[in-house]
């Protein structure tokens, strides 16, 4: 079959595009390279449209055929604060790869919300609660998961599902640079000597789940998911950066002491827990790494790729 992967370039969508090669797809990736890396595509053999989401008219111009499209492609970066970008690229770009997909006769969409939906509400963080986002990128995620409802709504002959992704990290995210997760900001420090440094005392909980997971999750949703529906993807079990720090010396063969800072944030979320009550029953996700067994894979990853 084939398949279009928007952002295939980036962390998630380069993770995404292998999976469908190992089960022996034919792939197409759609990317601007605003943010991602052709190294994350090293070795890929199929075709690459360097085509950002907002050229309505060049979308237009790429081939038909597609089973179905993973749509990863957006602004990430919370620290954007130009708002009226932000709209564009991510809500504006996601409508337009909803057009074309139903133009050319795909039959499911499957994209990247987020987790920034919820904000700093309360755990466990249910699909069904009011979104209360802390920034225009979470704002701007809410407001796809209200668009691909309605298009879903009125276009029943495409399936159109929403996955939140938590707190992820995993292989491929090297590219993001500032960006990255803490996981991986953590990882640098420690492999260069040097003590891991986190906010007072370091018990702040995040549900961070290894990008293994979040790749079968799309599988699933693509499979399984209902149209118009938005589900979790994490783990459920949140944990604090002290675990996180505590697995990355272990697996690491490092022990290096905390070196804890205050918090010059107004806003900081000390807690994001899923609630994964949906996720199970519609999808059948249930994540397969706990933090522990995650960054053991990660680090033995970064390991062997010398990082």
């Amino acid at each position: 079959m084939k398949f279009l992967v928007t952002g295939g370039a980036g962390f998630v969508g380069s993770n995404i595009v292998r999976e469908l090669v190992r089960r022996k797809h034919e792939v197409t990736v759609l990317d601007d390279f605003s943010s991602g890396s052709f190294k994350n595509l090293l070795g890929f053999g199929g075709d690459i449209s360097p085509v950002s989401i907002c050229e309505k008219d060049r979308l237009q111009r790429l081939p038909s055929g597609y089973e179905a499209i993973f749509h990863e492609a957006a602004i990430t970066d919370t620290t954007v604060h130009d708002q009226r970008r932000m709209m564009e690229v991510n809500v504006e770009g996601f409508r337009n790869i909803l057009d074309f997909a139903l133009e050319s006769g795909v039959k499911t969409v499957v994209y990247a919300s987020s987790a920034g939906t919820y904000g700093n509400g309360k755990c466990p963080m249910v699909e069904s609660s009011t979104p209360t986002p802390e920034n225009v990128y979470g704002f701007s995620k809410a407001i796809m998961d209200n668009v691909a409802r309605d298009f879903s709504a009125a276009n029943k002959n495409l399936k159109v599902v929403g996955l939140r992704y938590f707190n992820v990290y995993g292989p491929g995210e090297y590219y993001k640079g500032k960006v990255a997760s803490m996981m991986y900001q953590l990882y640098l420090q420690m492999k260069a000597g040097k003590r891991p440094r986190v906010f007072t005392a370091g018990e702040q909980q995040r549900d961070f789940v290894y990008i293994k997971d979040v790749v079968r999750a799309n599988m699933l949703a693509m499979e399984k998911g209902r149209s118009g529906g938005v589900y979790n993807v994490a783990t459920g079990r949140p944990e604090d950066f002290n675990k996180v720090i505590a697995c990355l010396n272990k697996s690491m063969g490092l022990k290096l002491e905390t070196e804890y800072f205050e918090n010059p944030y107004n806003f900081f979320q000390n807690k994001t827990q899923a609630d994964m009550t949906l996720s199970e029953r519609d999808l059948g996700f249930k994540a397969e790494y706990n933090l522990e067994r995650g960054i053991e894979d990660y680090v033995a990853t970064l390991k062997a790729e010398n990082r």
